[in-house]
């Protein structure tokens, strides 16, 4: 059928990509195999606006407007703030003086206006427009298109396919964050930023969640479920709803519905079509937060790009 498939929702004939996407890290923040030419980038668009979150995960905390003199977060022997944005991919120092001019960078919560500054990268937090920069080369965090029939887990007792094959590409030790189960396929984060994987998965920073869901429907699915996902529907553990729900294909015999939610419950997806009397035969994660999964073939991975995270950190207060 025409759309996308819900076994994937990526169409058939794709390569087994037990190689692909390979890009160890080494010292050298850049070093790649030469398999990491095969990766594909997400086609990602950062929203207009950042909605900052305090650290309890309450909406709308704003950095600190006062413009901070260069002395209130010197750091001797550091590096020059514009050649830290420079670095980060904000274009030529002048260009990224010109930022600073404007007042639209802080460090630590302070907006910085004054030329001048020497910060530690590694330890100080940067803010461009609200997006925070990663700077400390020690973290890393990627996504990964999670295969069907792969446990969400760095060991199975079972002795099935887990995530440590996908994680062994990276000289860092990575760890999952949050799960997909074992029939799931789509987007998965790898990380060894401890705050950064407490913050997406507590409940009360509830970070939004896409998924592409295929189920036979003979004749079309009817015309209720879409509205039923919205309004919510009742779990044996407490109401469930989509924030949004969408009729992305359908040719009389299957159908393909997108739905996003911040739930965040065991297998909730699954559970609210099966309440409407439609079991699921494919289900696809395509989206967490800011971070999309594009064209990324299953089992591949990539390196979330400065913006991507920025923006991700900046929503959840970091």
């Amino acid at each position: 059928m025409a759309g996308p498939r819900g076994e994937g929702a990526g169409g058939d004939g794709r390569k087994d990509a037990s190689g692909e996407g390979r890009g160890r890290r080494g010292g050298h923040r850049g070093a790649r195999t030469g398999a990491s030419r095969q990766r594909r980038r997400s086609a990602f668009t950062p929203p207009r606006t950042v909605t900052l979150r305090d650290d309890e995960g309450r909406k709308g905390a704003t950095p600190a407007a006062s413009g901070a003199e260069p002395g209130d977060h010197h750091q001797e022997g550091g590096e020059r703030l514009q050649k830290v944005l420079a670095r980060a991919g904000f274009g030529s120092r002048r260009a990224c003086e010109a930022l600073i001019t404007q007042g639209r960078v802080s460090v630590d919560g302070e907006i910085v206006t004054e030329q001048g500054l020497r910060i530690d990268a590694a330890t100080q937090a940067v803010h461009v427009d609200g997006r925070r920069l990663q700077m400390d080369e020690r973290k890393l965090t990627v996504v990964l298109n999670k295969p069907r029939h792969v446990v969400s887990a760095m060991h199975d007792p079972e002795g099935r396919r887990d995530l440590t094959e996908f994680t062994e590409r990276y000289d860092q030790r990575l760890y999952h964050v949050g799960r997909l189960d074992y029939e799931t396929e789509g987007l998965l984060l790898l990380t060894n930023d401890g705050e950064l994987a407490h913050r997406l998965t507590h409940p009360s920073f509830a970070v939004e969640k896409t998924y592409v869901c295929r189920f036979d429907a003979p004749g079309g699915p009817p015309r209720g479920l879409v509205k039923a996902l919205r309004d919510g529907v009742e779990l044996e553990d407490g109401p469930a709803r989509a924030d949004r729900a969408r009729v992305l294909a359908q040719d009389g015999r299957e159908a393909v519905v997108e739905v996003s939610l911040h739930e965040g419950r065991n297998r909730i997806v699954r559970r609210m079509f099966a309440s409407q009397g439609f079991e699921l035969t494919g289900l696809m994660r395509t989206r967490i937060g800011p971070v999309l999964l594009g064209d990324l073939v299953p089992g591949a991975t990539r390196e979330l790009t400065g913006r991507e995270l920025g923006t991700l950190m900046a929503e959840l207060g970091l």
